[in-house]
């Protein structure tokens, strides 16, 4: 496991002389393709449960630092849902069913309640949901409309349409980028929150698709990478922590945005310089695959 990415983020590979292909195993245990449910192998030990924390749209919520966008960092400090918005800003029947109150973009729940009055948007319309979380990371991670045609299965053009419309309320966003990437070919480097560089030291020599990957890189590193920096403070945070030593409880595992922990929830008495809370979802479980059902 190594932060020695393109992106600056964790990777996770199986050794080089395996006879199939080498694979981020990182992605292989993201929980939709966790086919063969690999987390219920980690199993916390007699007497003791597993602490599973994973940041909350970790990367937008930097990204949204990073550029300074108004209408991201107002839906964060709202503590809304920024994939519902999304959708509903990308599909006019989502915000129509939204406008006449046939779903909820959100619910907070008050004493004695159990169900919302309506469905939420995420569960009526799950499809747009995941389309409208698949365009926001990747915006964040400089994937192109060619890219995005690809995934979706629509015309490029459509998908122009699409990102152009994801833009025009985040013209913050798009401005951040185009700076990354002329700071890219000028100083040939870009670098994270707590400045790790990547170089580009061939820059003036590579070749067109060469430069795309570069200027893709160039947006998706101080993202990407800054979320690996986060991750980073965060265990060195519970390595620190007397008090948790004292406890016996034990920092177990760190993949991408989570941490699995042997110990009880302890907060973090340093200083959060973002523009945007940074918000954890924790869970008590047995095993680290009940703790992400």
């Amino acid at each position: 496991m190594g932060i020695q990415t393109q992106s600056g983020n964790w990777a996770v590979r199986l050794l080089p002389d395996i006879p199939y292909p080498i694979e981020n195993q990182a992605n292989q245990l993201a929980l939709e393709k966790d086919r063969y449910k690999i987390r219920q192998a980690f199993v916390a030990g007699p007497g003791k449960s597993l602490i599973v924390a994973d940041y909350g749209q970790l990367e937008l919520r930097i990204l949204a630092h990073l550029a300074n966008c108004k209408s991201m960092l107002e839906v964060f400090r709202a503590g809304g849902d920024f994939h519902s918005r999304a959708a509903m800003n990308m599909y006019a029947h989502v915000r129509e069913a939204v406008e006449k109150n046939r779903v909820l973009l959100e619910w907070h729940p008050q004493p004695g309640e159990n169900k919302p009055p309506v469905p939420l948007l995420k569960d009526a319309f799950g499809s747009e949901r995941r389309k409208a979380k698949m365009l926001n990371f990747s915006i964040a991670y400089g994937k192109t409309p060619v890219g995005l045609s690809r995934d979706w299965k629509v015309s490029v053009e459509e998908a122009k349409d699409t990102v152009s419309l994801w833009y025009k309320e985040r013209k913050e966003v798009l401005r951040w980028q185009k700076e990354r990437k002329k700071e890219a070919i000028k100083s040939k480097c870009v670098r994270t929150l707590l400045g790790r560089p990547l170089h580009f030291p061939l820059v003036e020599t590579v070749s067109d698709a060469q430069m795309g990957h570069i200027l893709r890189a160039a947006i998706s590193t101080p993202v990407q990478g800054s979320a690996a920096d986060v991750a980073m403070c965060a265990m060195l945070e519970i390595d620190r922590n007397i008090r948790l030593k004292e406890l016996g409880w034990k920092l177990l595992l760190q993949l991408a945005k989570a941490i699995v922990v042997e110990c009880m929830s302890k907060p973090f008495y340093g200083t959060n310089f973002l523009e945007v809370d940074l918000v954890v979802d924790a869970k008590c479980a047995q095993s680290w695959y009940a703790a992400k059902r």
